[in-house]
């Protein structure tokens, strides 16, 4: 069972994920990092450029996604280097800050507030977002062509892919995609056909909107909703 919740740190969401069975389970990407917390470890994902399919026994997962580009910031990590990665928090930070954080965690009434706790903190010692690169999340979530985007921006092309690796973690044309498929799926899931899925997705055609979900989620867009 999945449940989230919008969270108190600005544009994150904080879950809870109890898979009732074991088996295969699949997180798409989405443009976002996770910290995480499994079997009393604190974790990250990193931002992912295809389907992460995890596989093992029913346990319970928690954490916090942050807004795309805005937890490189948190963590001190270039999003690019956790690109398709989860990995221990220790093998970011030093160990004794990470035994103090995990303890702060463990302690909490359930592990979603602790970590939520813990977001906060680090939110509260860092900069604010790049404020050039919320313009880039929200008009290439819109449907934007990223080369009008980076005029907008007065960037040129170098600095803009530069400034998406880092905050991440991919370029700013995988980043459309991986948007786009998630406005695709978005509206897909409200029961809107196929063919008006991929046109208001700003997909060419229905052939071009399934062959993006096979090759970033894994699996056809009618056996992915099912």
């Amino acid at each position: 069972m999945y449940e989230e919740r919008p969270s108190r740190l600005s544009g994150a969401v904080v879950w809870r994920n109890t898979p009732a069975v074991a088996g295969v389970g699949r997180v798409l990407p989405d443009g976002c990092m996770d910290l995480l917390w499994h079997e009393g470890r604190l974790l990250v994902a990193g931002p992912d450029t295809r389907a992460h399919v995890t596989e093992g026994a029913p346990g319970v997962w928690s954490g916090v996604r942050f807004a795309p580009g805005t937890a490189p910031a948190l963590l001190g990590v270039p999003a690019h280097e956790l690109r398709d990665r989860r990995v221990a928090l220790a093998d970011l930070w030093p160990a004794a800050e990470v035994r103090r954080l995990t303890a702060g965690v463990r302690a909490a009434a359930v592990p979603e507030s602790g970590l939520e706790e813990l977001a906060l903190r680090l939110a509260a010692g860092a900069g604010p977002p790049d404020p050039l690169l919320r313009h880039l999340v929200t008009a290439l979530g819109a449907g934007r062509p990223v080369a009008a985007t980076a005029g907008e921006l007065g960037l040129g092309a170098r600095q803009v892919h530069r400034r998406c690796l880092a905050a991440f973690g991919y370029g700013p044309k995988t980043l459309a995609r991986v948007l786009r498929l998630q406005r695709a799926l978005g509206l897909a899931r409200r029961g809107v056909p196929f063919a008006e899925t991929a046109a208001r997705a700003g997909f060419a055609d229905q052939a071009h909107l399934s062959r993006d979900v096979k090759e970033l989620a894994g699996l056809p867009l009618r056996e992915l909703l099912g």
